[in-house]
């Protein structure tokens, strides 16, 4: 039986595509042929989807090899008080990670209420904040800000600390990546996306702090997801599915929206209709919706 390259008969259907739509943004083709070249790449996208999907890898429940002849799985670590035989866990940081730290001196020239001249003044004592970020090392950055008794009004004068190190102790933006990518793309559990920081920076990062930061990045989203929305009312098929995802030991939904290379995800404590309403992506879309082939 002659195989089919998928590879190539999906690019080239992409490229079709991608010339249908610069022909449609100069006005090339009429209304009518363009509703029909439409419902047509429509047709191929689903051929192309059902004709072509991957093949299931074979397991020891598809396949003949029994599951007795699997080899056995020591990866899994075994629970405090639990009389469990898993490896220990290790406590120790990674040999092959290093520490670049460096200090920046904030100084104070002037006394901001009445303009006194301070840079001959003794410095009392300094205030540090500190900034801990991965960029594929450990830099730790302190900003020490002076601090000064003016001779004249007697207020203490503090030097000014950058925009992004508010309070003493900060992380930065490639933490907050990594910390991200692993709990929501990757899906790891949050204890060990704490587990796997400690190992990386040594530094004890809280369960609620990162999760603090997922949720500054879902409020930063807001507008993006709108306009995210909106082009997939506007695309022609739009993929949709849902998986269960235990929340505080009960089940609830993951829905998936997807077209071309966007995807929403939303948490619902439902599956069916309520769910969909309450998301209202479906009730407004009037393409075509694929789920499960």
């Amino acid at each position: 039986m002659p195989s089919i390259n998928k590879i190539s008969v999906r690019d080239e259907l992409n490229r079709l595509k991608s010339q249908f739509d610069n022909l449609s943004r100069e006005n090339s083709i009429s209304r009518e042929s363009k509703m029909l070249m439409q419902s047509m790449l429509t047709l191929l996208e689903l051929i192309c989807a059902i004709f072509l999907e991957k093949k299931t890898i074979k397991t020891n429940k598809n396949s003949s090899k029994p599951s007795s002849q699997t080899e056995k799985d020591e990866s899994a670590l075994g629970r405090t008080g639990s009389n469990g035989k898993g490896k220990p866990e290790r406590t120790e940081s990674a040999t092959n990670s290093r520490t670049k730290e460096s200090i920046t001196l904030s100084e104070v020239s002037d006394c901001p209420h009445c303009g006194e001249d301070l840079i001959q003044t003794p410095c009392d004592r300094h205030e540090r904040r500190t900034k801990i970020d991965i960029v594929f090392e450990k830099v730790v950055h302190h900003v020490d800000a002076q601090v000064k008794d003016c001779p004249i009004c007697h207020a203490e004068v503090k030097g000014t600390f950058p925009t992004d190190m508010p309070g003493p102790l900060q992380y930065g933006k490639g933490v907050k990546a990594y910390c991200i990518n692993m709990l929501v793309c990757q899906m790891v559990a949050l204890n060990r996306v704490c587990k796997s920081v400690k190992a990386m920076i040594g530094v004890v990062i809280s369960e609620a702090t990162v999760l603090k930061f997922v949720f500054r990045l879902h409020e930063a989203l807001n507008d993006w997801e709108k306009a995210t929305v909106e082009q997939l009312l506007r695309s022609t098929a739009i993929n949709v599915d849902e998986t269960s995802l235990r929340v505080d030991k009960k089940n609830h939904w993951i829905h998936v929206y997807s077209a071309g290379d966007i995807t929403l995800k939303y948490l619902h404590r439902k599956r069916g209709k309520e769910a969909i309403e309450s998301i209202n992506i479906i009730p407004r879309y009037g393409g075509v919706i694929i789920h499960d082939c």
